[in-house]
């Protein structure tokens, strides 16, 4: 079993300063989390941006690694109103039966875990059939001088960014998983400034269970 990943207490301080200022990610969580209806895991919750816009009814369990971030998003959880039950739990061993959600939601989650393959089998594995991935997340380039240099920055930029890789297939991962991607399109919620220009292009979209 895989223990619970140790904390990065000054990247939850920080993650969860920009998500406060980061109006430009409203429409991406409204439409990830508002979009969600049925029995909802949330995969890597973070701090608890995602909460506010869930829909009432729904009925919303989320996970989280981090103690620190699990913290931030326990408060934010109270602060709320909202009836949600928090886990501390990694994406690539996921305490829960086979074909018991209807809908996993992710946002900037599949960039930073140790094993994206393990993680999206686990997915795929706790939704039932027809259920949906509903997805948010930076992949690498198509080619070119920046996919190269995704490549060659991801070492250190995974030691600053709590494990995130700028440079992750995430197209390749999902078909390897079993998932069938139904909707996939670009988005653009980062100004293009360093470093932040290496974390592109973000994609949005919906992955179902055949």
């Amino acid at each position: 079993m895989m223990a619970p990943r140790r904390g990065h207490k000054w990247f939850a301080a920080w993650y969860d300063r920009m998500c406060a200022r980061a109006a430009y990610l409203g429409p991406v969580r409204r439409e990830l989390a508002g979009g969600a209806t049925g029995r909802v895991l949330e995969v890597g919750c973070g701090t608890g941006a995602n909460f506010e816009y869930y829909p009432p009814e729904a009925q919303v369990v989320a996970t989280e690694p981090d103690p620190y971030m699990l913290a931030r998003a326990r408060r934010r959880a109270r602060e709320s109103g909202r009836r949600l039950a928090l886990v501390q739990a990694v994406a690539e061993n996921l305490p829960f039966s086979d074909a018991s959600f209807d809908v996993v939601v992710a946002t900037l989650v599949f960039c930073s875990v140790d094993d994206p393959g393990r993680a999206l089998a686990e997915v795929t594995r706790v939704l039932r059939p027809g259920g949906e991935l509903r997805f948010f997340e930076h992949v690498r380039y198509d080619g070119g001088l920046l996919a190269l240099a995704q490549d060659a920055v991801a070492p250190i930029w995974s030691w600053f960014g709590a494990g995130c890789h700028p440079n992750r297939d995430l197209t390749r991962l999902l078909a390897e998983a079993g998932l069938e991607v139904v909707r996939l399109e670009r988005s653009k919620p980062l100004p293009p400034l360093p470093p932040m220009c290496l974390a592109r292009p973000h994609v949005l979209g919906v992955a179902r269970v055949p």
